[in-house]
């Protein structure tokens, strides 16, 4: 499970995917594939989680590595970057952002 932690020296991605309700499920579904078949198996994959809005027209995804270089590696991969081709097909767009964590609470 990932820890959300200020001092933790992870590297914290949000990527957020922008679709019409009619293809939410698709999307879903390659990347759940793309997390259980590749992603989760690459080098300083910590955790990642999925999370779809209620009208079906954006998912969250929130992932954590070991590094910024672990996570830009894998989005170079060939693999990565033929499933990503795919996934821009089913969207209207994605965006990955590094972040750090700021606060945290609870």
């Amino acid at each position: 499970m990932p820890t959300i932690a200020k001092d933790a020296e992870t590297q914290t991605v949000i990527t957020t995917f922008e679709m019409t309700p009619g293809t939410c499920q698709d999307l879903l579904e390659a990347l759940n594939e793309a997390y259980s078949e590749f992603i989760s198996k690459q080098p300083g994959f910590i955790a990642a989680g999925l999370h779809v809005n209620d009208a079906q027209t954006r998912i969250a995804n929130y992932s954590q590595w070991e590094r910024r270089e672990d996570f830009m590696a894998m989005l170079r991969t060939p693999e990565m970057r033929e499933r990503n081709r795919k996934v821009n097909e089913l969207c209207r767009s994605f965006e990955p952002v590094m972040y750090d964590v700021a606060a945290t609470f609870g």
